[in-house]
């Protein structure tokens, strides 16, 4: 029994051998037939393989794909002419240049606020109201005014009245004039131009306990 198992396992042996030699045998034929990448690559091309390759991409297109499946080609550009009644420009033709707008819009024919605000700026600035030449003439005062403390018959009296003044902070002047055929001495702090400002030293002294009086005098 068991020399029967140990023939048919020999057997068995020996006709897997050959089948695999057989397998293996084919393969090789086949792959003797094709071409190797790795052994043919510094194979020389004859002529008549590089024009049957050249005639067959003579017509191919790379974007044939993106026809669709109609498969018309867009026309190149710059083949079509120029549209049917429309003269084509010559390439050496100037470009006109863009006309400049003006600088001020043209005047509007008949623009009564345009003519208000033209007639305005030209027309002279009016005088100052109700002041004409002789009103502002006319309203200069043509007085001097003087705050006199004091008339005295003797040089002494009008210096004392004089000094006494010095020490409350104003400054007077006596001057000598002939009244009724007498000589007078008068103390008087002035001259003013302007009336207001005599009458304020006048309630300065009227303040101070010194008798005086408002005097206006043509220049």
């Amino acid at each position: 029994m068991n020399k029967k198992q140990t023939g048919g396992t020999i057997v068995g042996l020996i006709v897997g051998l050959l089948i695999g030699l057989g397998v293996a045998l084919g393969v090789a034929v086949y792959v003797t037939k094709l071409p190797v990448p790795f052994l043919n690559k510094g194979a020389t091309r004859s002529s008549d393989q590089d024009s049957a390759e050249a005639q067959k991409n003579k017509n191919w297109d790379p974007n044939s794909p993106l026809y669709g499946k109609s498969g018309a080609r867009p026309a190149p550009v710059g083949s079509a002419g120029p549209a049917a009644g429309v003269a084509a420009a010559p390439a050496s033709a100037p470009v006109a240049p863009a006309a400049t707008p003006p600088a001020t819009p043209a005047k509007v024919p008949g623009d009564p606020l345009g003519d208000l605000a033209k007639a305005r700026s030209a027309a002279p600035p009016p005088a100052a109201a109700n002041t004409p030449a002789a009103a502002v003439t006319s309203a200069v005062d043509p007085f001097d005014y003087f705050v006199q403390a004091g008339a005295f018959r003797t040089q002494q009296d009008a210096d004392a009245q004089r000094a006494k003044l010095a020490m409350l902070g104003w400054e007077a002047r006596v001057n000598e004039r002939e009244q009724n055929g007498r000589t007078v001495f008068r103390v008087r702090i002035g001259p003013f131009v302007k009336r207001i400002d005599a009458e304020q030293l006048k309630e300065k002294l009227d303040g101070a306990g010194v008798e005086s009086a408002l005097v206006r005098v043509q220049r």
